[in-house]
């Protein structure tokens, strides 16, 4: 049962053990993003970084969706004649939904249920895992209403989509299903909506009893390579393998070893060492 620990005017934080759940929480826009959404979510992710009985934080919306994608009023029009808003508001979007999530570094999952379109996409895509319900709809609406995917949309869909999914989605605005989004692997499953935090709370559980150092690792590792050559891929995992050796608080590697080698109560292939 997970309970309120922190509020901000748009965003809710509600803790169950060592998982968080970070919530936008402006259910009557369908959780559309703000300026001030922005701006709080920038404060909730530091929040959650901070607190150390946070270990997976998960990332959703309040009431029947995700996020309906930046509130077309407030964000757009509303900040027309405010350039000093306009680009306080457009630099905590672009920090909270990459440059946060994307290099957290505790586990992160995005729980998707109704709507995810447009600027919702960039979240999901820059957390570890995504888990969907079937009948949530994703759209990139942009092109109907005669503009491209703003901030780093385009370039995000295409982190996780091939370019014939990406490129049909992006031109025609066509919705799909999270069962679709399942399937094109633009989100890790998909499950019925009434699964959803059960499925949700599995994995994140799962996650919570890894090592936390060599969960942070290991994210920077995979996310780092994808765009080094091969020997630059060599060096840096090195260097990695032996940093955490020095940095990790509870000295995972020489307990893993220990209770494998010499206690005879761990095998790897079949689950976590006793932290």
């Amino acid at each position: 049962m997970s309970e309120a620990v922190a509020t901000f005017e748009t965003v809710k934080i509600e803790r169950d053990g060592g998982v968080t759940f970070v919530i936008l929480n402006r259910p009557e826009k369908r959780n559309a993003m703000s300026p001030q959404l922005h701006f709080d979510m920038c404060e909730a992710l530091d929040w959650a970084e901070e607190d150390d009985q946070t270990q997976v934080v998960v990332i959703t919306g309040a009431g029947g969706n995700f996020c309906a994608g930046q509130d077309l009023k407030l964000y757009f029009r509303g900040t027309e004649d405010n350039p000093r808003l306009r680009a306080r508001a457009r630099r905590a979007a672009h920090s909270w939904r990459w440059d946060k999530l994307s290099r957290f570094p505790k586990a992160t999952i995005a729980m998707v249920h109704g709507y995810c379109f447009g600027g919702g996409f960039t979240p999901v895509i820059a957390c570890d895992f995504a888990i969907a319900a079937d009948n949530a709809t994703f759209g990139l609406s942009e092109v109907n209403w005669g503009i491209i995917p703003g901030g780093l949309v385009a370039w995000a869909v295409t982190e996780v989509m091939n370019y014939r999914d990406a490129i049909y989605y992006s031109v025609t605005g066509d919705r799909f299903s999270g069962k679709e989004a399942a399937a094109m692997k633009f989100v890790n499953k998909s499950v019925p909506l009434a699964n959803l935090r059960a499925e949700v709370m599995e994995l994140a559980r799962k996650l919570e009893a890894k090592s936390p150092a060599a969960v942070k690792y290991t994210k920077e590792c995979v996310r780092s390579v994808r765009r080094m050559t091969k020997d630059q891929a060599l060096d840096y995992l090195n260097a990695k393998s032996d940093a955490l050796k020095h940095v990790d608080p509870e000295g995972g590697r020489q307990k893993a070893m220990k209770q494998f080698l010499d206690d005879k109560v761990f095998k790897p292939g079949l689950g976590e060492f006793k932290r």
